[in-house]
């Protein structure tokens, strides 16, 4: 009898933040991969199970897709905006913020 290893069966992403979670979910199903979304009502077990163990968690519907969805999971979740200073006052922000949090300015405002 030839058995062959399992293969390891995980979450293809969690995170804390539901709203994040269903974000990567929604950039897979553009690309016609499928998933399962996994604790997401279980929040309220927090402090009776460790706070990882309730994270929502993404699983795949069909594990063939994993190579494809790890590469879509990467891109979707990558910090593509660096840090920035404003060219108004000087400050540093943070690359998600496109108005500059001390003074107002705009990101792309040139000095």
């Amino acid at each position: 009898m030839n058995v062959q290893p399992r293969q390891k069966v995980a979450p293809i992403y969690a995170h804390p933040n539901l709203y994040q979670v269903v974000n990567v979910q929604n950039s897979l199903r553009m690309h016609q991969i499928e998933t399962s979304l996994r604790n997401e009502f279980a929040a309220g077990g927090s402090g009776e199970l460790s706070p990882i163990d309730v994270w929502p968690e993404l699983w795949l519907v069909d594990e063939r897709d994993r190579i494809e969805a790890q590469r879509l999971v990467d891109e979707a979740t990558a910090s593509a905006l660096e840090d920035w200073l404003c060219n108004a006052c000087g400050e540093a922000n943070g690359g998600a913020f496109e108005v500059c949090w001390s003074c107002g300015g705009d990101r792309s405002t040139p000095q």
